[in-house]
């Protein structure tokens, strides 16, 4: 197949459950993909959801949300770059650069998507906590269903989101297969006999109960087998999703972290100089005098960069990336890969480790590990499994678990599998705010009045 017929056949506008979107060039496929994640209630969730500093009460700090929309205003720009340049090579055709953008947006838009409360330690206390539960031993769990638990991923809760819990009688929000394609960095199951290299084996991207949901995808968008019908190559325009994600935490965490004090401004701006190079215009900076005022003007000069190097390195390996035998970070690829290593040094010893930081998220394993406990207790006993015992406690809390976290009948599922998958479902949705008033409530720290 030539390239052309590749890349058209990647940038497939067929909707999961919906057949192929129409589209108008006013408001494209892709565009309208973008629409439905923003209007979700979970994307409005996530204005509530840990970005660096969790529950910060700054006004100026990013959550999960703003960070977001600075993603996908990233990916967006780097995707419609990247675009103009395949469309020419490759004479596609009723493509625009545009929609190479919209895809690499919309995908951007999400991938936070599933991030549940306290961010990435969020993750850490769910995967401990059914680690140390008891529950996966008590249950005859394929070591697949026993892995999405033990190594529980945002990323697989970010599919299983816009695929299947918003707009469930649809089911899901039935994105295009380019746009789902684009968002799965990790096209891999959590349990594999043997494990992969490379960067998209690294994590994964989909639970048990959606892996056909996500081979669909990779059949409408023609994503290569690493192993049959389980396992893909990323699709190549997930590779700037990750870009520019990455671009967005590592510098713009350093501009929160030198807002909040914890890094001096004077530090954050040799960084970011280093990292900008020779696009800064001398004159202008030495105009700027507030220290916010610098480090912004920086800071969107060092983005600037960071995207014409990332799509320089994709467009030089177009080819590699295409036949899968690319697997590895652009950026690190890239020229400007030793300076962005000394920011993500700063962040590692300065920025992800501030006291404010750890005690909330170190908290955070306190309240989701009370609430995992507390609502699947509820749903094991209801069920009947071994060594429970349906108690009145046991009755007001499953009363306190919204119905579509139940089976049919408003009951616990009879799949213990589905059973706890919902919990998870339910605790991962949660905000913050959300998480700690209930844990609270439910601990009678903080009595109803």
């Amino acid at each position: 197949m030539g390239k052309r017929k590749i890349w058209e056949k990647l940038l497939s506008a067929e909707r999961l459950g919906a057949g192929k979107g129409p589209g108008t060039p006013e408001r494209t496929a892709f565009q309208q993909d973008y629409d439905r994640i923003v209007f979700t209630s979970a994307f409005r969730r996530m204005k509530d959801k840990t970005q660096v500093f969790p529950l910060s009460k700054s006004d100026y700090v990013r959550t999960r949300l703003t960070h977001s929309l600075e993603v996908s205003c990233v990916g967006r720009s780097l995707g419609a770059v990247v675009g103009r340049e395949i469309i020419a090579r490759h004479g596609l055709r009723d493509v625009e650069s545009g929609d190479f953008g919209a895809i690499v947006a919309a995908a951007c838009l999400a991938h936070d998507i599933g991030n549940p409360p306290f961010g990435h330690a969020g993750e850490d206390a769910i995967r401990e906590w059914f680690r140390n539960s008891g529950l996966l031993d008590r249950h005859p769990f394929t070591p697949a269903q026993r892995a999405d638990f033990e190594r529980y991923e945002g990323n697989a809760q970010g599919f299983r989101i816009v695929t299947r819990l918003q707009s469930p009688a649809n089911p899901g929000l039935q994105l295009t297969s380019a746009v789902l394609a684009t968002f799965t960095k990790y096209p891999r199951p959590s349990h594999l006999d043997t494990e992969l290299d490379g960067r998209s084996g690294k994590k994964f991207g989909f639970f048990q109960q959606d892996a056909e949901a996500f081979r669909h995808v990779a059949r409408s968008t023609g994503l290569i087998e690493r192993i049959p019908d389980t396992a893909w190559r990323r699709h190549p325009l997930a590779f700037l999703v990750e870009v520019a994600d990455d671009t967005c935490y590592l510098i713009v965490d350093l501009e929160d972290a030198a807002k909040l004090g914890f890094v001096p401004y004077r530090d954050a701006e040799c960084l970011l100089a280093d990292l900008a190079g020779n696009t800064i215009n001398g004159s202008r900076l030495d105009r700027l005098h507030d220290p916010k005022e610098r480090l912004e003007y920086l800071r969107a000069k060092a983005i600037g960069r960071l995207l014409e190097s990332a799509a320089a390195v994709f467009l030089e390996n177009e080819e590699a990336i295409l036949d899968g035998s690319f697997d590895d970070e652009l950026l690190e690829q890239s020229p400007i890969a030793h300076p962005l290593q000394a920011i993500l040094k700063l962040a590692k010893e300065t920025i992800y480790t501030a006291r404010p930081a750890l005690e909330i998220e170190t908290a955070g394993f306190e309240v989701l590990g009370a609430l995992l406990g507390l609502f699947t207790n509820a749903v094991e006993a209801r069920a009947g499994a071994p060594g429970t015992r349906f108690t009145t406690r046991e009755r007001m809390l499953l009363k306190l678990l919204p119905v579509q976290f139940l089976g049919h009948g408003g009951e616990p599922d009879a799949d213990p599998y589905l059973r706890l998958l919902r919990v998870a479902d339910f605790v991962a949705g949660m905000t913050d705010s959300y998480a700690v008033d209930m844990y609270r409530k439910l601990k009678g720290f903080d009595l109803p009045t």
